[in-house]
């Protein structure tokens, strides 16, 4: 699966890609991540990328004549154009089946804001899928880019050395339901003791156990976000 991200600050990702599962999927040629810097595609000697809003107001917005020909210069690398994907909190929230739908494509181009955003003809032309990873405001759209990597490279096969791994995680499979409690050595700590179901070697109730424990999970997460919300 390919990656193409698009930023003004393409310095920030070299020690993420560089790191765990990513780096290794990366070595065995299963993802390919490219940074492009959109300052690349400014025609001003200043190469500058941003201007002040009009209207007024405070901040800088990204101008849309480099940033649309950044994007059009990089669809035509590659056998076939990307999903365009704009990190932006005005977009739809990231869920796992969003997840699930962006690893069904061949290749995403990761769509970088900074300052007070693009200008609104970017949207408008380009018409891209626009994601969230929150309801908060960060400065730039980079450690959302992050973000939708690491969350869509578990699901590209190969990447993950147990492909029951991804079934099993939270938000996953048919329910959506929370992963279970998991356990390693040693088998007390504290006087905290590993639950003897797992410990029992019967698998038909340790997989019994596991279904309850994710379904109380998973309600205690509901009960706790319903009470914070009335």
């Amino acid at each position: 699966m390919r990656f193409d991200v698009l930023t003004l600050f393409p310095e920030m990702f070299p020690g993420y890609l560089g790191q765990s599962l990513l780096k290794l999927a990366i070595e065995r040629g299963l993802v390919e991540v490219n940074l492009i810097n959109i300052r690349d595609f400014s025609t001003d000697k200043h190469k500058s990328v941003d201007d002040r809003p009009f209207g007024g107001g405070p901040g800088m917005v990204i101008r849309v004549e480099p940033t649309v020909e950044c994007v059009e210069a990089v669809q035509q690398q590659g056998d076939k154009p990307g999903r365009v994907v704009l990190l932006t909190p005005q977009g739809r929230r990231l869920t796992q089946p969003i997840v699930e739908e962006l690893a069904g494509c061949e290749r995403l181009l990761l769509l970088c804001g900074r300052y007070e955003g693009f200008d609104e003809r970017v949207r408008d032309i380009l018409e891209p899928d626009t994601i969230s990873i929150g309801d908060y405001v960060l400065n730039g759209g980079e450690v959302g880019a992050m973000v939708v990597i690491d969350s869509v490279i578990r699901l590209v096969p190969g990447v993950l050395g147990d492909e029951e791994s991804a079934k099993q995680d939270s938000f996953s499979g048919p329910n959506r339901h929370l992963e279970f409690a998991q356990y390693t050595r040693p088998r007390e700590y504290r006087g905290h003791q590993v639950p003897e179901i797992l410990l029992s070697g019967n698998h038909q109730e340790i997989a019994a156990w596991r279904e309850v424990e994710s379904l109380r999970r998973t309600r205690e997460r509901q009960d706790d976000t319903n009470r914070k919300g009335n």
